[in-house]
């Protein structure tokens, strides 16, 4: 009986040993092959990059508008620009006038 149950601890070991060798090698396949491991990084590096360059678009943009938001303060309205602005939206201009548009650059 001593022997049948030294010989189920040493199987019983056996399986424990393996279940968790098993377990280190998944936690180990995920930090090198999962979606935040090692072999991530360039592409979380090169999307982090995109959305930088985008950010600053974006901010370039904002600072465009601010003007714009700051030239039509009705305290101190900036008369070329209210000028261009009912011109624009309203199809306004007089007969002898030229109105040439130019796109936009970006």
């Amino acid at each position: 009986m001593n022997a049948l149950a030294h010989r189920r601890d040493i199987i019983r070991e056996r399986i424990v040993n393996t279940v968790a060798l098993l377990v280190l090698m998944l936690i180990g396949g995920l930090a090198l092959i999962g979606p935040s491991g090692i072999l991530a990084w360039g592409e979380h590096s090169s999307r982090l990059e995109e959305h930088e360059a985008r950010i600053a678009q974006l901010q370039e943009r904002r600072a465009e508008l601010a003007n714009r938001v700051a030239l039509l303060d009705p305290q101190n309205v900036d008369a070329d620009y209210a000028d261009e602005l009912v011109r624009h939206n309203l199809n306004v201009a007089h007969p002898d006038e030229f109105v040439v548009e130019l796109e936009p650059i970006d």
